[in-house]
């Protein structure tokens, strides 16, 4: 087959071995496909496939020339040296240069990869520290913890060696800042936190629109440096699937809000002034089908329509420097990561993957469960942050009736005006089963729970029954979380566990490698074999688009421990 594909194949130049130092590596062609796999696998070094009598074989070491195929001709000369036809070339691609390097270089990271936020502490102190001393960055999954909590992680992380601005001398990290359409206070309560503690970079998530505590962050403290440039010191990577939404974020703030700072004595004239001539976004998350709140978009078609969006915003305001573009959602495979890559991605960003890793902040229950999940094993469930306002988040199924009591409480809410409507018989499911505990000793619980987070929340739901009951269903969707990062034994069934399909590729990926056991699973080793793996693919497909015949298996990488990928030249 090898033969009759190449019979009409014209050669794009030559290879010669290198014959003037005894040491150097000249070696005849090797004609085997195991060859081609090997050089594949070796990154940081280039392939060289040869004609080797009809036959596709793999050159190393040497030099090559290059010719316009349309007009090449043989080389008599380098023939006469003992050289091959060129056939194909792939240069080195470490995944180090997987990315875009200008958001490399803004946040001082060696590769182009995130762990993004999970609530509730899942991406935990560790998973962000661990992160940032390979090389990459996590953002602390803050939603859904109270103050005390977050400002605690930022003393960790500080303790621990992380900075901001300059990365001369630590690690780099980020923060969650959740959209809080309910709790407006909370949110300005998070946003005062960072500022007060130096967090000059977080993860905007959820956002339906732009609030006053988000535009707040971004310009507080904007300036022009000595050479007349723009500084922003607060920088947002957003994390979008909405087209509607991602265009707010790509423009600059908006006049009403920067108004209403300057009235409030929050910025100044001169901030607010700067602040037109940068986007709300330092960069950008394109969210395709992910674990938790997502609109289930295909990535395909997401990140190319948000990358165009991008540059029509860039050239309509004149921006110095273009807002990056990542891909998340899906992220789960080596050909996922290469796909993202090769579609102008200028990062990836995981967040399954990273849920049943050891440093996550769950239980060794919900790591086996999320071990063992299967690409259909999830499915959409009422949000708790969100619930009146109808909003999903993507749970696992497998293994809990979370989605289903979740989905009835919905029902519920939407069908009856207060708990006194709702039928008997329900209300004794409701009670025996989901809070396992009367009404009114759970609505004691929910009030000291919203004393202390939003003491409003109470005074409305005594005067609207709607609300009260509202608040109630939060309450159980809200402790179905906590239930599965503390592992309570006693709540298995109603654990409310956040996970995408990407976690059933990524499980079937890993069957029979030691990633397939979650005891294994750490947060640098699934991104350094999902890196490595993405430039294996990429290269494979530079030699099949120069018209290489390879097999399926040629390309393929299993995941290997960080040892083995140390092997290879790739620094971690």
């Amino acid at each position: 087959m090898q033969s009759s594909l190449l019979k009409n194949k014209t050669a794009s130049g030559w290879w010669t071995p290198d014959t003037r130092h005894p040491t150097s590596d000249i070696r005849n062609p090797e004609p085997e496909y195991d060859a081609v796999k090997t050089a594949i696998i070796r990154v940081t070094h280039p392939i060289f496939l040869v004609n080797l009598d009809g036959r596709i074989a793999t050159a190393r070491g040497g030099s090559v020339s290059v010719s316009d195929p349309q007009s090449s001709i043989p080389d008599p000369q380098s023939s006469a040296k003992g050289g091959y036809p060129l056939l194909a070339y792939a240069p080195a691609l470490h995944p180090r240069s997987l990315g875009d390097p200008i958001f490399k270089e803004t946040y001082g990271l060696r590769y182009a990869y995130i762990a993004g936020a999970m609530a509730n502490g899942i991406t935990s102190v560790k998973m962000v520290e661990e992160m940032g001393r390979a090389g990459m960055i996590g953002f602390f999954g803050a939603a859904g913890l109270p103050l005390s909590e977050v400002e605690a992680a930022i003393d960790q992380l500080y303790n621990a060696g992380g900075v901001q601005g300059s990365l001369a001398e630590g690690f780099p990290f980020g923060f969650n800042l959740i959209h809080s359409p309910n709790d407006p206070e909370l949110e300005a309560g998070v946003v005062d936190l960072y500022l007060r503690r130096g967090i000059q970079l977080v993860s905007a998530s959820a956002y339906m629109d732009l609030t006053l505590p988000l535009v707040y962050f971004r310009v507080k403290g904007i300036c022009r440096d000595s050479q007349g440039r723009i500084v922003c010191p607060n920088k947002i990577i957003a994390k979008v699937s909405r087209i509607e939404v991602a265009r707010k974020f790509f423009s600059p703030p908006p006049e009403k809000l920067l108004t209403q700072l300057i009235e409030t004595r929050m910025i100044t004239k001169e901030e607010a002034e700067l602040a037109a001539s940068v986007p709300v976004a330092e960069d950008l998350t394109a969210e395709a089908d992910s674990g938790g709140h997502t609109d289930n978009r295909p990535a395909l078609s997401l990140l190319p329509t948000i990358i165009a969006l991008r540059n029509e915003l860039t050239e309509k305001y004149k921006y110095e420097r273009p807002p990056c573009v990542g891909l998340a959602g899906g992220i789960s495979t080596p050909e996922s990561a290469a796909a993202a890559f090769a579609m102008g991605a200028a990062y990836v960003l995981t967040g399954s993957v990273n849920h049943a890793c050891v440093e996550a902040g769950t239980s060794e229950t919900v790591r086996q469960m999320l071990a063992a999940a299967r690409q259909a094993d999830v499915t959409m469930a009422p949000a708790a942050d969100m619930f009146e306002l109808g909003v999903k988040v993507q749970v696992l199924k497998r293994g809990t009736m979370f989605p289903l009591r979740a989905a009835k409480l919905y029902d519920l809410y939407c069908r009856y005006d207060s708990l006194e409507a709702i039928p008997h018989d329900q209300k004794a499911i409701l009670q025996r089963d989901f809070f396992r505990k009367s009404f009114q000793e759970e609505w004691e619980q929910t009030k000291k729970f919203f004393a202390v987070q939003d003491p409003v929340q109470i005074t409305r739901a005594e005067k609207d029954p709607k609300h009260k009951m509202a608040l109630l269903f939060r309450s159980y969707l809200g402790l179905s979380s906590r239930w599965a990062t503390r592992g309570e034994p006693s709540r298995k069934i109603d654990y409310q566990i956040w996970c995408g399909p990407a976690l059933g590729a990524f499980n079937e990926w890993v069957k029979g490698s030691f990633l397939e056991k979650p005891e294994n699973r750490k947060v640098v080793d699934v991104a350094m074999n999902l890196l490595l793996g993405a430039a294996i693919v990429t290269r494979a497909n530079w030699l099949r688009c120069q018209g290489i015949p390879l097999p399926a298996d040629v390309g393929k990488f299993a995941p290997a421990e960080l040892s083995e990928i140390s092997e290879l030249g790739i620094d971690i």
